[in-house]
């Protein structure tokens, strides 16, 4: 089966918001997903860490039997991760990865509004794969 790379980004700590809300969501752009590319495998790309919207992300992965990969730098190691299928480490700081990131996937789930995902989420969207954007506030 040919495999169909979903990278996912959004808020992380310290930035507060509605995790029930995030929660609704990534399992809309997941159903949408699983509508458009059924006759795919997914594996879902993010962060790495299991804090966030990437935390909530990898758990809806796993509740649907999806493969979970994480791209990230250095400093992620800092903190708690989620148990990948996949990992890699690139360079030292945040964003150094954002390119790598980029590079592997096919599609991307954007929730809320920060720089770094907005930023991703316009590179993706100009190599002509789908985004998924949901404008969730932060609190």
């Amino acid at each position: 089966m040919v495999e169909l790379r979903v990278g996912v980004v959004g808020y992380c700590p310290p930035t507060v918001f509605d995790e029930d809300e995030a929660r609704r969501m990534i399992r809309d752009a997941y159903d949408k997903i699983a509508e458009l590319f059924g006759d795919r495998e997914v594996v879902i790309v993010s962060g790495l860490t299991n804090v966030g919207v990437l935390k909530i992300a990898y758990e809806e992965a796993t509740r649907r039997g999806w493969r979970t990969a994480g791209i990230a730098c250095e400093r992620a190691q800092e903190h708690e991760l989620y148990p990948v299928d996949e990992k890699m480490i690139v360079g030292m700081n945040w964003g150094d990865e954002s390119l790598t990131f980029v590079a592997n996937i096919q599609a991307i789930v954007r929730i809320g509004v920060g720089k770094q995902s907005l930023r991703e989420t316009e590179l993706v969207k100009s190599r002509g794969f789908p985004a998924f954007e949901y404008d969730l506030p932060s609190m």
